[in-house]
């Protein structure tokens, strides 16, 4: 693969798309139900706030697109993106990282590893990738993301920068 050409993958979860429609769903019957036997009060508002969280889960998180160039790294993830620029790369490689915090839930997470502030985009079942930068954007230091091919990432990466 040559610097010129654009790599594209596109990875989406179905067992974490079932969980996130699974508790949206709980939590609208929950509302639904407590509404019907009380009113609207507190507890019935907190059960829709939750199906609407998980809702929004469900359709945001459905799909992580990673878009490298010669230029960039782009993350999509729904509404959310992070583009990392190939000179603000320091170095990528696969994230060693204890299993409590691999199990961390998918989606966008932000967390504290070695000392160094990290975004991770991902998926629990596919492995991940992490890109050290450079010059840190934010409090973020690195950012991670999954992968279903984590070598030829790596070597299009390394072939970029």
């Amino acid at each position: 693969m040559t610097v010129n050409h654009t790599y594209e993958e596109r990875i989406s979860s179905n067992r974490m798309e079932a969980l996130f429609l699974v508790l949206t769903c709980l939590f609208l019957l929950l509302s639904v139900w407590r509404w019907k036997a009380t009113s609207l009060d507190t507890l019935a508002i907190v059960f829709l706030c939750l199906c609407g969280f998980f809702l929004f889960y469900s359709l945001n998180y459905r799909t992580l697109v990673i878009r490298i160039t010669p230029e960039s790294v782009k993350l999509k993830f729904g509404i959310f993106t992070w583009t990392v620029p190939m000179d603000n790369v320091e170095e990528c490689r696969l994230e060693e990282l204890p299993i409590l915090m691999k199990l961390g839930g998918a989606g966008i997470h932000f967390m504290n590893v070695g000392g160094r502030y990290r975004a991770s985009f991902n998926f629990l079942e596919y492995p991940r990738l992490v890109i050290r930068f450079r010059k840190k954007r934010g409090l973020v230091r690195d950012i991670s993301f999954s992968t279903r091919q984590p070598d030829e990432v790596l070597r299009y990466i390394h072939q970029a920068m």
